[in-house]
């Protein structure tokens, strides 16, 4: 059962979350939820946290595949619910605990929206056909009579909720009721970017589980998979601006993010006096109507370049590179860390109104290495 079965259509990149047989670089939380379920102690909901595209979906599907494919075998003392039932073949050697094969008929199904024991939540469709910017009460009342249903396959049934920040006020105050009273053998996973957005009262009835950041060697093996047209030294630089994100890196890797970035630092190495002329062409090349998203992306690094260059003036930045290193302590030293505060606050107020208010992009970039322009002069 889904509660929002739209699919996304298949790209560059992993699969959908709900057909995806492979995650990297997540072991430790596989191994803590699958031995939390052979304890016969697991916790009926589960917090998974981290940054965006780092796997949390694809491992709320993965622990939800494998607890169905498993029924009712991690009652308390290794029993299960029916007595002495074996579990299924154990995971390949190599794979992690929770893996099972794709060929795998729980897989098959829970990959296609049809196992009748297993239900996701997402953003749905609204009155006027085009999908919804938040999930709705409606939504999680559906989570509710699922729940109170008898098992069709006489195990668990589970509830995926991707993502949980995208619930409105009412319908987390609607997941609240379930969680105070779960029925037994219900399992719920919420896939959360933010769990400060949360209400604290379903963080304090939730098992929270925060996912690792991916290293970039990792990053930078998964974009040779994925974006096997990437040279090789591109993708080393996109997985050093990923953050520890495949999603991000992939995201980067397609909006050309790294040729961006070193637009950026080569603007900020000529400061304060940077070539204007060129930094025109270079904005009247993103004000394109085509050149949307590489203007987002622009604004996503420059906010990032500008937040390492103040916890570099802080005394808290990490190295870097050699050129970032000696870039950002040249600007440190020509303007104290308040100057350089008040240089991200101005630029991500112009890139915040640029997005509401439709503000010239051309002009928004001029105006933002100018400011960068008179921080690096003192001024």
């Amino acid at each position: 059962m889904n509660a929002s079965p739209n699919d996304d259509t298949e790209n560059q990149g992993p699969p959908d979350p709900r057909r995806n047989a492979r995650l990297v670089g997540q072991q430790a939380a596989e191994t803590l939820l699958a031995d939390g379920f052979h304890s016969g102690r697991l916790a009926h909901a589960w917090l998974l946290t981290g940054p965006k595209g780092i796997g949390k979906a694809t491992l709320a599907y993965r622990f939800a595949r494998f607890v169905l494919a498993h029924g009712g075998a991690a009652a308390d003392e290794g029993s299960g619910l029916f007595g002495e039932a074996e579990l299924p073949v154990a995971a390949p050697a190599g794979e992690s605990p929770l893996y099972l094969a794709p060929e795998n008929p729980v897989f098959q199904r829970v990959a296609a929206a049809g196992h009748s024991d297993m239900m996701s939540v997402e953003r749905g469709i609204g009155s006027t056909g085009k999908p919804r910017s938040e999930i709705v009460v409606g939504d999680v009342r559906e989570v509710t009579r699922f729940l109170n249903l008898t098992a069709g396959e006489g195990g668990w049934r589970v509830v995926v909720i991707d993502c949980a920040d995208d619930m409105n006020v009412n319908a987390a105050n609607a997941l609240l009721k379930v969680l105070e009273e779960p029925p037994p053998r219900a399992l719920l996973l919420l896939v959360c970017h933010n769990p400060g957005r949360m209400l604290p009262t379903i963080r304090s009835r939730c098992r929270k589980l925060r996912l690792d950041d991916l290293t970039d060697e990792t990053i930078a093996g998964l974009l040779a998979e994925y974006c096997p047209e990437l040279a090789p030294d591109a993708r080393q630089e996109v997985a050093a601006l990923a953050d520890g994100s495949i999603g991000r890196a992939i995201e980067l890797a397609e909006a050309d993010g790294w040729q961006l970035q070193r637009r950026i630092m080569d603007f900020l190495a000529a400061m304060p006096d940077p070539d204007f002329g060129e930094l025109q062409e270079f904005g009247a090349g993103l004000a394109k109507a085509d050149a949307l998203g590489r203007f987002e992306t622009l604004g996503e690094l420059l906010r990032r370049t500008l937040a390492r260059l103040i916890r570099h003036a802080g005394g808290a930045g990490d190295a870097g590179s050699a050129r970032e290193s000696e870039v950002f302590g040249r600007l440190a030293g020509a303007s104290g860390l308040d100057r350089w505060l008040q240089v991200w606050e101005k630029t991500d107020d112009l890139l915040t109104r640029t997005g509401r208010i439709n503000l010239d992009r051309k002009q928004v970039i001029l105006n933002i290495f100018l400011e960068i322009s008179q921080a690096a002069r003192g001024a």
